[in-house]
C-alpha cells in the first residue's frame, strides 16, 4: 500500500474541551488510485487531509506513506519528506501574483535544492503537460480561474510526487472548468499518479474510481465506482 492510516485518532483540546476530529481511522490506498473523499463539515474529512499530507500529525495511530511511518520524522525531515512525496492543489491557488506562471511552478524545487536550469526545464514540462505551454510568462491576473488552477496543479506535480493531494480543487470554478479540471486528474492518475480529492459535489466524486465517506470522525462508507466513465455517462 501507498498510504496506511492504522487506528487514527485527533483529538484537539480547547480548555477542558476535547473535540474528536477522528477516531480510530483505518484507510488503505494502493499506488495508482483516485479516491475522493466526502463528508459534511465537521466530519473529519479535513482533518484527514491534514493527515495525509503531514500538516497535521495525530493524536495516536500510525501513517505510512510510501513505507515511511511519518510519526518518526522530526520537523525538518518532515518538511522535506513532504515536499519530495506529497503535491498540493487548493481550492485558493495559492499562487503568488507578482511571479509569472513558470517562475510560481519553479518555487517547490527551489526549496528542493535544484539548480537553476533543470528547475526552469521541469517547471516548462510540467506547464505543457497541463496545456498552459502558451502562458508560460503570464503573471495569475493574466489567467482565467481554471487556468490559476492548472499551473497550481503544475506546481503540486514538478517535483513528481508520489501522491498529489486536491482540497475542493473545483470550489472556485464553473461547472465547464470543473470537468476539465477533473478530466485533468483523471488523466494524471491514468499516467500513475495516486490523486486523493477532497470534495462535497457528487459531480466530481463520479470522476474518482473510489469514493470513501465521513461522519463524525468514522469512516461510514468505502466503494468502487466506474470513475471517468461514470462522470462521462453523466
Amino acid at each position: 500500500m501507498l498510504i496506511q492510516l492504522e487506528e487514527i485518532s485527533k483529538v484537539y483540546v480547547s480548555g477542558s474541551t476535547e473535540v474528536h476530529a477522528l477516531r480510530k481511522v483505518d484507510l488503505s490506498v494502493g499506488p495508482g488510485d483516485l479516491l475522493a473523499i466526502m463528508g459534511a463539515s465537521g466530519s473529519g474529512k479535513s482533518t484527514a487531509l491534514n493527515i495525509l499530507g503531514t500538516l497535521d500529525l495525530p493524536t495516536s495511530g500510525r501513517y505510512i506513506l510510501d513505507g515511511q511511518d511519518v510519526s518518526s520524522l522530526s520537523d525538518s525531515a518532515l518538511a522535506s519528506f513532504r515536499n519530495q512525496k506529497i503535491g498540493f492543489v487548493f481550492q485558493a491557488f495559492n499562487l503568488l501574483p507578482r511571479y509569472s506562471a513558470l517562475a510560481n511552478v519553479e518555487l517547490p524545487m527551489v526549496y528542493a535544492g535544484v539548480p537553476r536550469d533543470e528547475r526552469r526545464a521541469r517547471a516548462r514540462a510540467a506547464l505543457e503537460r497541463v496545456g498552459l505551454g502558451d502562458r508560460l510568462t503570464h503573471s495569475p491576473g493574466e489567467l482565467s480561474g481554471g487556468q490559476q488552477q492548472r499551473v497550481s496543479i503544475a506546481r503540486a506535480i514538478v517535483n513528481r510526487p508520489v501522491l498529489l493531494l486536491a482540497d475542493e480543487p473545483t470550489g472556485a470554478l464553473d461547472t465547464e472548468m470543473t470537468g476539465q479540471i477533473m478530466e485533468l486528474f483523471c488523466d494524471l492518475n491514468a499516467a500513475g499518479m495516486t490523486v486523493v480529492v477532497i470534495t462535497h459535489e457528487p459531480a466530481v466524486a463520479a470522476y474518482a474510481k473510489r469514493v470513501v465517506r465521513f461522519r463524525d470522525g468514522r469512516i461510514i462508507a468505502d466503494q468502487r465506482q466506474a470513475g471517468r466513465d461514470a462522470s462521462t455517462a453523466a
